[in-house]
């Protein structure tokens, strides 16, 4: 049994949804501290258990347990305490799935310091505005000549920043080098006591949003935010202890704090990591087959793209369990992937800004298209733009209720420094996550997409994510995104973005073919009068389409051909 868990849980295991609803809480330690009461407590109880199993492109292996993530992030700890790192300072860690993002991440716990992870995508310009943003006070990150290169243009236009450490497997001129000098740290650390000690509500994460408008912002998170997770973990993406969990992220995405460290250590369960540059199907296969996870999360652009590949050669009895989010899933996707594999994929929603808060639990049926019903430890409602509770098959946002009264555990504090983000984003009590969704009469939500997303064309509202399932329904679709075109007359347009599949050559035809296919699929106003064809969609290194990068770059082109 579980002694860990049970700390938190008074009652953790459940007949029925309604009964997890109703009777599920979290007890949350004014002093809890994820590193010295989750990794430390496995490590003192179970020091041989898993804890970390980790492969790349190159197929090399490495496991640690947990008396190994113990140690190796006490020198980590001992190493950042000798640079003058304590608490409430900032540290910037950019390590793609590197073992030592996990070893860092639970050094700068233990210490009480802030920690921001960020994506290997960053450009100098994105470290300026991150670094300054924040006042961080040490950054680390890989020692790739790409990520080095941006590092070095934006430095000396950060003077927060008081030290640069890489971990790579040679030195970096002008950095300190972690691999070559961590072995000097000792492995013990004991708890800090009085004023360094950390309580729950002391500031332990930040993430900056990826956003859909605007610079991004800064979501903080305290050190209560790992027991939110324990729902995400256990009830959604229902990982088993000592069995392997593996959801595929970058580490600086917050996808990592929902899959890959807080709630699945919480739950005993093992992580997997996949190491890797780029995403690339075939070797994501191979991957998943030396990791033999038994739960697996990925975003939906990696389902989409494993189903267009030949699977016939791969047995996948071992996931027990399959999860998605950061994007809705197609129903074609979710039909096809049940028929090629055996897996039916529960489909989750939630934020940088949360732990999941709707999804598809174990006690009830999966409606394929559906996020879901709400988790136990958020009051979720659909609201109108007037502030109204919308009734069933009402499109509105989606919103979290009483968060002054009661925080709920694992939702943000704030947008920190972000007075603006904050008044647009809580009113009366209620949090309003900008995205909109409906509720079906058996209390299953639907997601329509970002408040910002909504394409309004001639009075109509269209949300892109039923024309996109449209779509996919058509064979020679691999991906597509759908967004506003500009429109002189209708406001906006319906405009798809396409990847086509293997064997389809772009045309006149097949736009039009794929235009008359959404008209018999959807309502007709909404099909798209604007198609363009083209390699690849633009994604973040979690997987997920920026939708806002099209529009943008649309905006970009006609305001070049009007100029010129």
């Amino acid at each position: 049994m579980n002694e860990i868990i049970k700390r938190y849980c008074p009652r953790f295991e459940f007949n029925s949804y309604e009964d997890m609803k109703e009777n599920f809480t979290i007890n949350v330690p004014d002093d809890f501290n994820f590193g010295f009461d989750v990794v430390d407590a496995w490590a003192q109880a179970e020091p041989e258990k898993l804890a970390l199993t980790w492969t790349n492109d190159e197929a090399k292996m490495q496991s640690f347990t947990f008396k190994d993530i113990r140690e190796n992030s006490n020198r980590a700890a001992n190493l950042l305490k000798s640079l003058g790192i304590k608490k409430g300072d900032v540290v910037m860690l950019v390590l793609k799935q590197r073992p030592e993002v996990w070893f860092l991440m639970v050094a700068l716990h233990k210490i009480g310091a802030v920690v921001i992870p960020g994506s290997y995508q960053l450009t100098a310009k994105d470290f300026v505005f991150r670094l300054n943003c924040a006042k961080v006070k040490l950054l680390i990150t890989v020692g790739d000549d790409e990520t080095v290169s941006h590092v070095r243009d934006s430095l000396p236009q950060c003077a927060s920043v008081e030290k640069y450490i890489t971990v790579g497997d040679k030195p970096v001129e002008g950095a300190l080098d972690y691999r070559s000098i961590i072995g000097d740290y000792s492995a013990e650390f004991s708890r800090p006591q009085g004023e360094d000690k950390t309580v729950v509500t002391d500031p332990m994460l930040i993430y900056f949003s990826s956003g859909t408008s605007g610079m991004p912002k800064m979501v903080r998170h305290d050190f209560s935010s790992p027991l939110g997770q324990i729902t995400t973990a256990r009830y959604w993406q229902c990982v088993k202890e000592n069995k392997v969990h593996l959801t595929q992220t970058d580490s600086g995405w917050a996808k990592f704090a929902w899959g890959k460290i807080y709630g699945q250590w919480i739950c005993g369960a093992a992580i997997g990591a996949y190491d890797t540059e780029k995403f690339y199907a075939q070797k994501m296969l191979d991957a998943i087959m030396r990791l033999r996870p038994a739960t697996f999360c990925a975003p939906a652009t990696i389902y989409r793209v494993l189903i267009k590949e030949d699977l016939s050669g791969y047995d996948f009895s071992f996931i027990e369990h399959a999860s998605v989010a950061g994007e809705p899933l197609n129903p074609e996707v979710f039909s096809q992937l049940e028929r090629l594999t055996g897996m039916r994929i529960h489909e989750g929603f939630g934020q940088s800004e949360s732990s999941v808060l709707l999804a598809n639990f174990p006690w009830f049926d999966i409606r394929p298209g559906s996020m879901g019903k709400p988790a136990p430890i958020y009051d979720i409602h659909l609201i109108d733009e007037n502030g109204n509770s919308c009734e069933d098959g009402i499109v509105g946002s989606i919103c979290i209720k009483g968060v002054d009264e009661l925080h709920p555990t694992g939702l943000f504090r704030d947008y920190w420094q972000d007075e603006e983000a904050m008044k647009k984003s809580f009113k009366g009590g209620i949090y309003n996550t900008g995205d909109t969704a409906w509720r079906d009469a058996d209390g299953y939500y639907w997601f329509v997409g970002r408040n910002d997303d909504v394409i309004k064309c001639s009075g109509y509202r269209i949300g892109p994510f039923e024309v996109e399932s449209a779509l996919m329904e058509h064979p020679c679709v691999l991906e597509c995104a759908v967004t506003a075109y500009p429109d002189s007359i209708r406001g906006s347009v319906v405009k798809a973005t396409i990847v086509l599949a293997r064997g389809y050559e772009a045309s006149e035809e097949l736009k039009k073919e794929l235009q008359n296919h959404v008209k018999r699929v959807t309502a007709p106003y909404k099909y798209p009068r604007v198609v363009e064809f083209v390699n690849e969609l633009p994604k973040t290194s979690s997987g997920k389409i920026k939708r806002i990068q099209i529009r943008v770059d649309d905006l970009r082109l006609l305001s070049e051909q009007e100029n010129a």
